[in-house]
């Protein structure tokens, strides 16, 4: 019986997390760029929503204002890289540094419990299932509503001009589409994504806390790698691209339930995750190489057999 209310707690987890994995998703592949802001825009998320919440305000309107919150702190991030012209992963580390004094201006504080708030889940009580149950559904119904809208934006003529910007920077500049727009675009949309994920999390855990981002970079590409892996032979279509991701979150997180209950301690679990993102970015690196050696050595057997 733990056992499996730890994988339903780990499908919660995934559920949640996975939105701020796609974020991260639009400017690490999308876009190639390494943004860095994301453990300071998920915490922001997490600090906007919470405030609201405490001061009585409506569980929707929260999460909507830690989207917006995060779209902010996107902008800063992208008005530094494109205008600025600093380093991308200079600039989102300077966002991350600056948002953590930020995250404290709108909290007041370290950390803000959220006991006796109206949250997301709280129907949960009129239908007769467990908080994690209501979270698990709220968290696949905004995780459908994001996938599809990503979908229906990166079919239009903007979303596209954001995909290619990411394949052949200078290619789409030659044909006249402005690449700091695609890139602000980016990286406003993808923390606005990630603070939207933040603000969940922060409702489902019953707390905000300044340091709740540690390590979301991390977890968003572990996520991202973990799903590509698994759909490499179908991942030319988008939305199974997407759909990888939110796959490769749950399996992320039942990866981490399944190690904690043979008995990992929890002050491991940085570690863990660190060799699990290691081997999955390792991985499609060495099926490649064999890939490649295993058609060299086909193609010399054929060219010796010709030559005899």
């Amino acid at each position: 019986m733990t056992f499996i209310l730890a994988l339903q707690g780990a499908l919660n987890q995934g559920v949640l997390w996975c939105i701020m994995a796609l974020g991260v998703y639009i400017t690490f592949r999308l876009l190639d760029i390494a943004d860095l802001t994301v453990d300071g825009s998920f915490a922001t998320g997490g600090a906007v929503a919470a405030v609201i919440l405490v001061h009585g305000g409506n569980p929707v309107v929260a999460i909507l204002a830690a989207l917006l919150a995060g779209c902010v702190a996107g902008f800063v991030t992208g008005f530094l890289l494109t205008k600025c012209h600093i380093p991308a992963i200079l600039a989102g580390i300077l966002s991350q540094i600056g948002l953590y004094s930020v995250n404290l201006r709108i909290m007041g504080k370290s950390n803000i419990p959220l006991l006796g708030t109206k949250s997301l889940y709280d129907w949960h009580y009129d239908v007769g299932i467990s908080t994690t149950q209501a979270s698990i559904v709220v968290g696949i119904l905004v995780t459908v509503l994001v996938v599809a809208l990503l979908y229906w934006f990166f079919g239009t003529e903007i979303g596209n001009a954001i995909r290619a910007t990411g394949n052949n920077e200078n290619m789409v500049r030659a044909v006249g589409v402005n690449t700091d727009m695609t890139k602000m675009i980016g990286t406003i949309l993808s923390n606005g994504l990630i603070a939207l994920s933040g603000g969940l999390v922060a409702q489902q855990q019953g707390y905000a806390d300044v340091k709740m981002g540690i390590g979301a970079i991390v977890i968003g590409l572990a996520s991202i790698v973990i799903g590509e892996t698994i759909f490499a032979k179908v991942s030319r279509n988008f939305i199974v691209r997407l759909f990888s991701i939110v796959v490769g979150s749950v399996i992320y997180r039942f990866v981490i339930a399944i190690v904690l209950q043979m008995g990992l301690s929890t002050d491991d679990l940085k570690l863990l995750t660190a060799i699990v993102v290691a081997i999955a970015l390792a991985v499609p690196y060495f099926l490649a190489r064999n890939r490649q050696l295993a058609t060299y050595k086909r193609l010399t057997s054929e060219v010796d057999k010709k030559n005899a």
